[in-house]
């Protein structure tokens, strides 16, 4: 629920995004569920970009309705390329940073058609290169981004009930609380999208099925 409520945050942030091309860079938990999300509140089109290729195929079942790959490419071409990959050529209409990284940031600006709307989510370095003479040139709109807000775990749990988002596909591995070193291994490897790392003496079963009944009382409540 925590990732899901600050996509959710990032995605209110965007506006209005019914019938516009969006486009999200970074394919992890945030990002992938930002893709559900703006999905869920009537996108169009939904790009997303990263650099591991498994990522990105389990994007395209996740609400992506294309990819892009990230090449070592100035961000002026990887932004064209991506945009004549979308169909976008005149740029998107909502940028989603999900990765602090600066090329990413780079290239999701050149990517802003004018007049758009730059989120941004992701935190990497304190200080990074950030073009705002192309935010002013194009006259868009930035906002950052800092986890969530009011409502948004409400309207996280909303989504989730409606099934309008769903979260049990991106956990793709499970440790036992003896194998949390493999975890964090496995994790930094950039395997798999979620890892779920269980308590001491937890069976996972019983886990699984002590959530699924709880969060229907809680569902009702909120």
């Amino acid at each position: 629920m925590e990732p899901l409520s600050i996509a959710v945050h990032c995605c209110k942030l965007a506006g209005d995004v019914q019938g516009k091309c969006v486009v999200i860079f970074g394919a992890g938990p945030i990002g992938l569920l930002c893709s559900a999300v703006i999905r869920a509140f009537g996108a169009a089109s939904v790009v997303v970009v990263d650099v591991v290729a498994s990522r990105l195929a389990f994007a395209m079942k996740y609400g992506a309705s294309k990819t892009y790959q990230m090449g070592s490419m100035s961000p002026e071409i990887n932004a064209g390329n991506l945009l004549a990959g979308s169909g976008k050529v005149d740029g998107a209409d909502i940028i989603i940073e999900a990765t602090g990284a600066e090329p990413c940031i780079n290239s999701g600006v050149a990517a802003l058609r004018r007049g758009g709307v730059f989120v941004q989510a992701g935190l990497g370095a304190p200080r990074v290169g950030f073009p705002i003479g192309q935010i002013c040139d194009k006259e868009a709109t930035l906002k950052g981004s800092f986890r969530y807000g009011a409502g948004d775990y409400k309207l996280a749990i909303e989504l989730l009930q409606s099934r309008r988002v769903l979260v049990q596909d991106l956990i793709t591995h499970e440790f036992a609380f003896d194998d949390a070193e493999k975890a964090f291994v496995s994790v930094s490897q950039r395997v798999g999208i979620k890892t779920i790392i269980y308590g001491p003496g937890i069976d996972a079963r019983l886990l699984d099925q002590s959530v699924k009944e709880f969060i229907g009382p809680v569902q009702s409540k909120i």
